[in-house]
C-alpha cells in the first residue's frame, strides 16, 4: 500500500490578487490533483481556497486544518470556507496555533504569495527540513524567500524548489519528496539547534 503525498498550500488568504496569481494558484491545485497528491491547506479564503478549487476541478482530496473549535466558528469568526473539502480537521488552537499542525501534516509545504502568516509557516517548515515548493512570480512573501534564507543562515535539510510555472513546480517537488523516501529522509523532525 502506498500512502498518498500530503501537499499543503501556505499562501495569503487575505487582500488583493490579481488575475495571473489567482491562475497560477488554481493551476498549482490542478497540478497537486493531477499527481494524486493530498491537498492541505488552512482552511483559508485567499491563493489557499484557489488552489483547493483547482484540486477540486481534477478530484483530488481537500483537508483542511482549521484554526476554530468547529464549523460555526469557522464560518463565522475566521470566515473561511468549508463547502467542498473532504475533511476539515478543528483545531481550536487559533491562527497561528494552528499552523504547526498544518506544516507538520505536510510531506510538501508550497508556498504561494504570503504575508507573515505564511512567513511563519515557511519557518516553521524549514525548521523541520521538508521539501518547500516556492511558486515564483506570485508576489509577497513567495519572492523574498531566497533572501529569507540567506539571512537565517542555517542547515535544516529543507530542500527548497523555486520554479514559476505550477506544473513544474508541483513536479519537481513530488520528485524530490519520492527521492528522499527512497533515501530514508523524507521526514527529517524538528530542529534541536533552533
Amino acid at each position: 500500500m502506498t500512502i498518498q503525498i500530503k501537499f499543503g498550500v501556505m499562501g495569503s488568504a487575505g487582500g488583493e490578487f490579481a488575475a495571473e496569481i489567482m491562475d497560477k494558484a488554481f493551476q498549482l491545485g490542478e497540478e497537486i490533483a493531477k499527481h494524486d497528491c493530498i491537498i492541505m491547506t488552512g482552511a483559508c479564503p485567499g491563493l489557499p481556497q484557489q488552489a483547493v478549487l483547482g484540486a477540486q476541478k481534477h478530484g483530488g482530496m481537500v483537508v483542511g486544518i482549521s484554526p476554530a473549535l468547529g464549523l460555526d466558528e469557522h464560518r463565522d469568526r475566521y470566515r473561511s470556507p468549508y463547502e467542498g473539502y473532504d475533511v476539515i480537521i478543528f483545531t481550536g488552537s487559533g491562527l497561528m496555533g494552528r499552523e504547526i499542525t498544518t506544516i507538520r501534516s505536510c510531506d510538501i509545504v508550497a508556498i504561494v504569495g504570503g504575508r507573515s502568516g505564511t512567513l511563519g509557516e515557511f519557518s516553521i517548515a524549514y525548521d523541520e527540513g521538508k521539501v518547500i515548493a516556492v511558486l515564483e512570480g506570485s508576489g509577497g512573501i513567495a519572492d523574498h524567500i531566497d533572501e529569507v534564507v540567506g539571512v537565517i543562515d542555517k542547515e535544516t535539510g529543507a530542500e527548497i524548489i523555486y520554479e514559476s510555472a505550477p506544473a513544474a513546480l508541483v513536479e519537481e517537488a513530488v520528485a524530490c519528496h519520492q527521492r528522499r523516501v527512497e533515501l530514508g529522509v523524507a521526514y527529517l523532525g524538528p530542529r534541536t539547534n533552533i
